[in-house]
């Protein structure tokens, strides 16, 4: 989003399944094994109280030894390599690691190898589960293909997901905050391709291979990037501007009213977890919501001080007067809680200032408002205010969808038999596809 970046990072990956990515091999099969009939995609239902979730194994050898893959795209796991993998005969048992739980997979193959029955052990659960080997068809899964453009004297990198279903409609994701290149999008971008679009998203610049950096870069120079993006996709696979969607999150969702008002011939667009205020005060509302039990009844004192440490890196504030202002306020007992960078190591991140409200009040194309009710991140109110400054540019095409207990992220908050994975909300696919149709019907 922008330097203030590491301290929502701090807190949100502690909520978020990050897969360590090493792998240790041990590898004695049975020398009557046929060891091409052991690898293959093994895929099936995971199921564990009102929990369910698609997920394929994807079992591969080369000269050395056994790699495997898992993958669950509601999880936005594409792909995500096991580690500690032990192959023993008709067994192969591999793990998944977390910031707080390891998962433990052992698997038999079963029924000439056409099956793989397992266990997950998590915590103090185990769930039984038997995967189904699939019988490879090109036809069915999404094209892929990797390109390059430039946008401002950069060379940036992406992927354009074919899909066999398509009518000439395309949809583009564009970029998000942080330093996540465009792996981070590609569980989505396959996806919205199985539901039938021609989809492209890419690395922001400086993440992956591509080249800049999004540090010092301005919300107007990113935006620029994605309208260049853009404009290459439509070249590349003929598909015109009137027939392109594009759909962006958090930072992303901000950009898109801002993009719009550059390319009004784009069809639509879909902004997901938008802040109805500027970037600094998404991030206090974030921290404010993060600290406000530890604090109590000082946490509005407490936030006043911190909007002073994102105004400094901001630029609005100078470094003299915030240290002036902790030396004031440093002997409360609230200042414990406070997030102080290391004042000689911020570089000034003027994308803290940006707010997309001004582009929403002049935006005229279709557009979609989808938040959560369990969205720590931005304010609450803001699918409310982003309506409003709608309603001021005379769009009459728009919608608001608020999705009961989806987090920022999409993720459905809860109450679920199995805590330790987190998928998309089950409204969240189903009301984007539903709105473009809606909106791809009208003239």
């Amino acid at each position: 989003m922008h330097q203030t970046q590491t301290f929502i990072e701090l807190y949100m990956k502690k909520t978020i399944i990050i897969f360590l990515v090493f792998g240790i091999f041990s590898c004695n099969p049975n020398s009557g094994i046929k060891r091409d009939e052991m690898t293959g995609n093994f895929s099936g239902i995971f199921k564990h109280g009102n929990f369910s979730d698609n997920i394929l194994f994807e079992i591969e050898r080369d000269s050395a030894s056994f790699n495997v893959f898992f993958t669950s795209l509601e999880q936005n796991a594409n792909r995500i390599p096991f580690q500690n993998i032990e192959v023993n005969g008709d067994s192969i048992n591999f793990k998944l690691q977390s910031d707080f739980y390891t998962y433990s997979f052992k698997n038999k193959w079963i029924d000439n190898y056409s099956k793989l029955q397992g266990s997950l052990t998590v915590d103090t659960i185990t769930t039984m589960y038997t995967l189904e080997k699939e019988v490879l068809d090109n036809t069915k899964a999404p094209k892929s293909e990797d390109v390059s453009f430039e946008s401002s004297g950069l060379s940036l990198n992406g992927t354009i997901w074919y899909s066999d279903n398509n009518e000439g409609n395309a949809f583009v994701i564009v970029t998000s905050s942080g330093n996540s290149d465009r792996s981070a999008s590609r569980a989505e971008a396959i996806l919205f391709a199985q539901m039938g679009f021609t989809t492209f998203h890419y690395d922001k610049r400086g993440t992956g291979n591509s080249e800049g950096n999004w540090n010092i870069a301005t919300i107007e120079e990113l935006s620029a990037d994605d309208v260049r993006a853009i404009e290459y996709f439509s070249h590349k696979t003929g598909i015109p501007l009137k027939k392109i969607g594009i759909k962006g999150s958090s930072q992303g969702a901000s950009k898109i009213p801002y993009i719009l008002s550059k390319m009004q011939n784009l069809k639509y667009g879909i902004a997901v977890s938008c802040p109805g205020v500027s970037l600094l005060e998404s991030d206090l509302n974030y921290w404010k919501n993060r600290n406000a039990d530890l604090i109590g009844n000082e946490i509005d004192a407490a936030t006043q001080f911190q909007r002073k440490v994102f105004e400094f890196i901001a630029g609005k504030l100078s470094r003299t007067d915030l240290e002036k202002a902790i030396d004031n306020e440093k002997s409360n007992s609230w200042f414990a809680n406070i997030w102080v960078p290391n004042l000689h190591e911020v570089q000034t991140d003027k994308k803290l200032l940006y707010s997309p409200i001004p582009y929403f009040e002049t935006a005229k194309q279709p557009i979609l408002i989808l938040q959560g009710t369990n969205d720590e991140i931005i304010p609450a109110n803001s699918y409310e205010t982003i309506a409003e400054a709608l309603i001021k540019s005379g769009n009459n095409n728009f919608k608001t969808v608020l999705l009961e207990g989806a987090s920022h992220s999409m993720n459905n908050i809860g109450k679920s038999d199995f805590p330790y994975w987190s998928k998309l909300h089950p409204d969240y696919l189903t009301t984007i596809e539903n709105w473009i149709n809606t909106v791809s019907s009208t003239k």
